[in-house]
């Protein structure tokens, strides 16, 4: 013989046995809580979402260190740049030198629209200055490039 007996939400009741009575109790189904399967996809999805951020950290940290190496070269570009536009008395040819921490700067001049100029006192001059330097395999650049107005040697 069985019957049902409801109370504060749960379904309970009773079970009549020959040896005595015994009781049980429903698991209501709207009872609240994880599954194992629920908890597994979870982690899963968190060390996923983890591993992405480290990751995009690393690469902003990367980017950070060689944004340092431009803005370094790009100092040193400039310092020279302006070493040579101060010179009054420039000449055609180039010139090259390597510093102490590894970056290697050539410089450029050349006279350009010479047929222009020719009738006049002042020569027009192309001054390219460029940086390089090695960052494990590979090798990097920076140019900066001017023009300037010089009086022709007679």
């Amino acid at each position: 013989m069985r019957g049902m007996i409801r109370s504060k939400g749960r379904a309970s009741g009773t079970i009549i046995f020959a040896a005595g009575v015994r009781r049980f109790k429903i698991v209501n189904p709207s009872a609240k809580g994880f599954t194992l399967l629920e908890v597994l996809v979870a982690v899963a999805l968190l060390g996923i979402a983890i591993t992405v951020v480290l990751q995009l950290f690393s690469a902003d940290l990367k980017a950070i260190a060689a944004s340092e190496e431009y803005v370094s070269a790009a100092a040193r570009a400039e310092a020279k740049m302006r070493e040579v536009l101060d010179n009054d008395t420039l000449a055609e040819g180039s010139a090259s030198e390597i510093t102490n921490d590894g970056y290697r700067l050539d410089v450029s001049m050349a006279s350009i629209l010479r047929e222009r100029t020719d009738t006049l006192q002042v020569m027009l001059m192309d001054i390219l200055v460029t940086v390089r330097w090695t960052k494990g395999a590979k090798e990097r650049s920076l140019s900066l490039r001017t023009m300037k107005l010089v009086n022709k040697q007679i």
